[in-house]
């Protein structure tokens, strides 16, 4: 009895190009691909799942050649789609940045600065930190890392590994889903936006009313914890906003 290796080669090829993809969205996908999580683990996750994707879709990576030019396209091909798909995908994150600095912003604690985990340690707005690792926590909490297990899948069927790359059509998905995010986040700030404009407005009434009064001594504080307020209030419904436009985000894939 031969036992015959013919297959290895194929099998191989196929296995690299579909870790290409694979291992550049997670690089870039919110909750699972965050720099908190060490490197060999994302990893290891990156070729466990490639290998539980690989008889799916296997049938769907084109037959190797003798081309080494063309295969080697092909690998470049898979890894700026992965990259494209990812960095959308990273870009809706920007949304609690946008809302926190608002929100840090309005209740005059903007010079207040902490580490983001999501943005590897680079230090901004505190209640950005807070919303960007609450996202995260909310993303695993309600199992919307597994829709994006299945976008990853679903990736295959819209953005074929056949197909040439579109790169017009990925600049305005870019440029759409900044402004989304943007959008995004001045909607889950919108409140905060209108207790500033009223409280400013109020400020400055009361600072004309009574030209003697310290108006930013008295009511800095009460700004602060007016803001406190206002925001453990809505916080539920900033994040509800948010999880939402990360599901539409993942649901585009799906076509």
């Amino acid at each position: 009895m031969t036992l015959g290796l013919d297959w290895l080669p194929a099998t191989a090829f196929s296995y690299i190009i579909l870790f290409a993809r694979v291992a550049a969205i997670l690089m870039l996908m919110p909750a699972l691909g965050e720099q908190t999580i060490p490197v060999r683990m994302r990893l290891s996750f990156a070729l466990l799942f490639t290998l539980v994707l690989y008889p799916l879709l296997s049938s769907a990576i084109p037959a190797t050649s003798d081309n080494l030019p063309a295969m080697v396209g092909l690998l470049f091909h898979e890894l700026a789609i992965g990259l494209i798909l990812g960095a959308v995908v990273r870009l809706t994150v920007m949304a609690t940045q946008v809302a926190g600095s608002i929100v840090a912003f309005q209740t005059g604690l903007s010079g207040a600065l902490a580490a983001d985990p999501t943005q590897a340690g680079v230090q901004g707005a505190i209640f950005g930190s807070f919303l960007s690792f609450l996202g995260v926590a909310l993303i695993f909490a309600t199992d919307l890392h597994h829709m994006a297990l299945a976008a990853i899948y679903d990736s295959y069927m819209v953005f074929a590994p056949s197909d040439p790359i579109m790169f017009e059509d990925a600049t305005q998905l870019v440029i759409r889903t900044v402004s989304h995010t943007f959008s995004i986040g001045v909607q889950m700030s919108a409140p905060f936006i209108v207790f500033g404009l009223v409280f400013n407005l109020g400020a400055g009434i009361l600072a004309r009313l009574m030209p003697a009064l310290q108006v930013y001594f008295v009511l800095m504080p009460a700004n602060i914890i007016v803001g406190l307020l206002l925001f453990a209030i809505l916080v539920s419904m900033m994040m509800g906003w948010y999880l939402t436009a990360f599901e539409n985000h993942l649901a585009m894939w799906r076509g």
